[in-house]
């Protein structure tokens, strides 16, 4: 990771005009002042990483392909498609991810280190809640990127990511990688000392951060992908206390369908909508790009992962997506929007993008506890998660035509196990569901599926089941540290 200091990292940017050198030349305690509850909470407004992961993630899955007559190419989205390291150390890219998750971690810090300071009073632990929460989250993420997905058969030796819990105070502080398993080991001690100390009211607008239900719905993503499914249906559970969860799902079936493709992306990242758990503001330009990559999804594609133009799915029936198209053969799903920032005021040419994007959902949720249950065994309980979703997502539903059974599942797929059935049924549900969000680089990582990319002369590429391509090889810089080992290839 970067070796600078804690402040560096947080306001280097700010003060580039005056030069980070001379920045640093003041002693420490003349740089920042953190010494109110108040203060705290607006310096955690940037304790959740600004990259954006989607770009690449979403180029190296099966949504994708070689559109090549239409669309923008660039590094990210051509290496990426590629399984290629990414060149390009560029906004979107894990290079960018990397460095904006530790600067995120370094907010975090800082303000643990400003709470403790002052005492850690109680009208302090709010946001202390919210500072573990949110650096439990960054290293999440990149420990599922950069490192080799968790297998409870090799975690313990399996290369992780520094997982840093002080600021920084020297320009140059050397790191080493931990272990898988004790990367998930210290994000399970952030998440359960800061849980029970957050409170929803303390936020303006609560759902750009960690509220209680977006504590426990991060926790069933965490606790599934640590395959300890119990704790993934328990805290799934605390996020839908009264049971009310189609009352917290996005409405395809109903008041989406008769917004305006740019009504509709306002919407799916709006702070008001239910489903929204977690939204995180990235300095990015997917909001306005990804419509039209090289690498994107064909019709195709959105025939076979919609079930549309006498493809299949698992439902039988019509889903309620929206898709639009760009060009001849590029096909999305309208989800988000972006802002521009230009420098120099109104009249200037060059700026930064911002895109908002959705972190946690509660479809996510319901969707993990279903996987959960499933781990379990607990099957009938798995379905009606899961039938509680199609009832959410089929055009003129008939719960006897469209609701699934484990007989109907493994007729499908031509299976005979009855996990293995339901699994493949939630993994092509998620499908459409997330599209364009990256999701499905996340579930090609954690069930090792096997990816083909063709191009556009007709040859294809295979990334196999355990291919080391799979994990993100770490940024230059960080492997520039003496004691950071970079990835096997």
């Amino acid at each position: 990771m970067n070796n600078h200091t804690i402040l560096l990292l947080v306001a280097c940017s700010a003060f580039a005009l005056l030069g980070c050198k001379k920045y640093l030349e003041q002693a420490p305690d003349q740089r920042t002042q953190i010494n109110t509850p108040e203060k705290v909470g607006k310096l955690l407004v940037t304790a959740y990483p600004s990259g954006n992961y989607m770009m690449f993630a979403e180029a190296m899955t099966d949504n994708v392909t070689d559109n090549y007559v239409e669309g923008r190419t660039d590094a990210i989205n051509t290496d990426s498609y590629f399984w290629r390291d990414v060149r390009s150390i560029s906004r979107d890219s894990p290079t960018s991810y990397w460095n904006d998750a530790y600067k995120a971690i370094a907010v975090a810090n800082h303000a643990l280190r400003a709470i403790e300071e002052m005492g850690a009073g109680s009208d302090y632990l709010p946001w202390k809640g919210e500072a573990l929460l949110a650096r439990a989250y960054a290293h999440f993420m990149l420990v599922n990127l950069f490192s080799r997905s968790y297998d409870k058969n090799t975690a313990d030796g399996d290369l992780g990511v520094p997982y840093v819990t002080q600021p920084e105070t020297v320009v140059e502080q050397s790191y080493s990688r931990h272990s898988v398993e004790y990367v998930y080991e210290q994000i399970e001690k952030d998440l359960k000392e800061g849980l029970p100390l957050l409170k929803d009211d303390v936020y303006s607008v609560a759902p750009f951060h960690f509220t209680r239900k977006a504590a426990h719905a991060f926790a069933t993503r965490f606790y599934l992908f640590w395959q300890k499914p119990e704790k993934a249906i328990e805290h799934a559970n605390s996020v839908f206390p009264d049971g009310n969860i189609v009352g917290k799902m996005r409405p395809w079936t109903g008041r989406y369908r008769n917004l305006s493709y740019n009504e509709l992306a306002v919407e799916y990242t709006k702070a008001t909508e239910p489903a929204n758990l977690l939204l995180i503001e990235t300095q990015s330009w997917w909001g306005s790009r990804w419509r039209d990559y090289r690498y994107s999804t064909s019709v195709g594609q959105r025939n076979q992962i919609f079930g549309l133009s006498g493809e299949r799915n698992i439902t039988g029936g019509t889903l309620a997506y929206i898709t639009g198209q760009v060009g001849l053969t590029s096909y999305y799903v309208r989800k988000f929007t972006y802002f521009f920032a230009r420098i120099g005021g109104s009249s200037g040419t060059t700026g930064y993008g911002y895109t908002v994007i959705p972190a946690l959902t509660t479809e996510e949720v319901l969707f993990n506890r279903a996987e959960a249950y499933i781990m379990l065994e607990r099957y009938d309980d798995a379905l009606n998660d899961i039938n509680t979703f199609i009832r959410q997502r089929v055009m003129d539903y008939n719960p006897a035509t469209h609701d699934l059974t484990l007989d109907k599942a493994k007729a499908y797929y031509a299976v005979s196990q009855d996990n293995e059935a339901l699994i493949k049924a939630i993994l092509d549900l998620k499908r459409p569901e997330f599209i364009h969000e990256g999701m499905r680089w996340f579930d090609i990582l954690r069930h090792r599926l096997p990816v083909v990319h063709m191009d556009i002369e007709g040859r294809s590429y295979t990334l196999t089941a355990n291919d080391l391509r799979k994990t993100l090889q770490l940024p230059q810089e960080a492997l520039n540290d003496p004691g950071i080992q970079p990835n096997p290839r």
